[in-house]
């Protein structure tokens, strides 16, 4: 039907999962980022909808967006590639259904809200009962159990019956999880890979790529075991670091002619409530120097600090924590006293795609440094701060768990690792170095009416 109906000719891995679903109730598709997994779930319900009579399909995924944007939306791009399609069926924002029984012959769009009950996460597949029925879960990796708890259902008095899930291996439960460990003899599983050594790897997704990711981030990388290989990341990377490592990093000593040349950066963690300190962290180089705390201070305390210990030590940049509008006060009253702070948002854009946003990029950048010989100061707080803190995948993207959850468990808030973590927001140059660049300009500047 696929060549057929759409002109095209399947990957060799989507032909496999085009044989086998007439004789398999259950498939999921393991897969690395980009290989067409959404597109095959397409083909499926096309296919359903097209040769069962009277049929009933639902499609969900992680989220309603989600489903707007990959799934539903490629069921609007096969059907505008077959005028067959078009001329039986009509397609609508939350459902498609064939024009001569609009009622009883349909696919819908389920989606719950974000804040919803698991109850009422389930509840949202439920009353999908008759002869022919048929549930795709798109990104499964990250829907939430009690969903495909309901869906399960759906095969009680169908004559027949499939459930299609496809997803990233992103998170270490859930329905894709228990598809592919401990549920594996119910479902047809298919792993996807990238990997540019497997001749059975996806050729949708460059091979040059993905040697170049490998390369620079390492195959043992939860993000490369994801979007490249398509394998679940192993239960011991969902910390960033480990304690022992934080703790080994405090015994290091370094001289300063081996980082008196690096920039000298300030982070400063801006205390949102009473019980929360605000914390300025100095760091040059290889060598983080001990932080100090305050308590509550107001904007022009904070702010008059900051540039003291800025100018007695000679700082060539501050990285401000701007989350929340807090540390807003605090970069008025910088610029007010002559300093230019940068003010970093925690829920910002990362530089590096592999992270959800600036603060997992800031941690990760931490841990990495620690990792790469950095030298901590003899601080006991940084050790759980930096070790407890876990991360897991928010699409194809990691993402460190909320910092009100940290402090739950901390008993406080990470105040010193986030303060920590801000000196490496952004790169910063010696402020020498910056006077060389803009003096070597001003030499080079020609002005072609300087002699008119």
């Amino acid at each position: 039907m696929v060549r057929d109906v759409f002109g095209v000719t399947p990957d060799p891995w989507q032909d496999d999962v085009l044989e086998v679903f007439p004789h398999q109730p259950r498939i999921a598709m393991k897969a690395c980022a980009g290989p067409g997994k959404t597109a095959v779930l397409a083909w499926l319900a096309w296919n359903f909808l097209l040769t069962r009579p009277h049929p009933k399909v639902a499609a969900t995924a992680i989220s309603g967006e989600n489903l707007k944007d990959n799934l539903w939306a490629e069921m609007s791009k096969w059907q505008q590639k077959s005028p067959l399609l078009m001329e039986v069926f009509e397609w609508q924002a939350e459902r498609i259904f064939a024009r001569a029984h609009p009622t009883t012959w349909w696919m819908s769009a389920r989606r719950w809200s974000k804040s919803a009950t698991p109850d009422q996460q389930g509840n949202t597949m439920r009353g999908l009962h008759d002869d022919y029925v048929m549930v795709l879960v798109d990104e499964s990796g990250g829907v939430p159990q009690p969903v495909m708890s309901t869906i399960e259902n759906i095969g009680s008095s169908a004559k027949e019956w499939h459930i299609v899930q496809a997803g990233n291996p992103t998170h270490l439960e859930g329905p894709l999880y228990l598809a592919c460990t401990s549920a594996r003899d119910l479902w047809w599983v298919i792993e996807i890979t990238a990997d540019p050594d497997d001749p059975k790897r996806t050729p949708r997704v460059s091979s040059e790529w993905a040697r170049d990711q490998i390369r620079t981030y390492g195959r043992d990388n939860p993000w490369i075991l994801v979007n490249v290989f398509g394998k679940f990341p192993p239960s011991s990377l969902n910390t960033l670091i480990g304690p022992d490592e934080v703790s080994e990093a405090m015994k290091r000593f370094y001289h300063p002619d081996k980082y008196e040349h690096e920039s000298k950066i300030l982070g400063v963690d801006v205390g949102r409530f009473g019980d929360d300190p605000s914390v300025i962290f100095p760091r040059q180089g290889i060598v983080a120097l001990p932080p100090r705390v305050l308590r509550n201070v107001n904007s022009v305390q904070g702010a008059g600090t900051v540039a003291r210990q800025a100018i007695e030590w000679g700082s060539d940049g501050e990285m401000i924590d701007g989350t929340g509008g807090y540390g807003g006060g605090w970069c008025d009253q910088l610029r007010l006293l002559g300093r230019t702070p940068f003010e970093v948002q925690f829920s910002g854009v990362a530089h590096d795609r592999r992270y959800f946003n600036k603060r997992t990029e800031m941690a990760f950048d931490a841990a990495n440094w620690v990792r790469r010989g950095g030298a901590l100061p003899p601080v006991p707080e940084l050790v759980g701060e930096m070790s407890v803190p876990t991360y897991t995948f928010k699409g194809d993207q990691m993402i460190l768990e909320p910092k009100d959850m940290i402090k739950k468990r901390l008993g406080r808030s990470p105040n010193h690792a986030d303060a920590l973590g801000l000196t490496f927001a952004e790169p910063v140059f010696k402020a020498a170095l910056t006077q060389l660049v803009a003096q070597a300009h001003a030499r080079t500047e020609y002005d072609p009416y300087a002699n008119a």
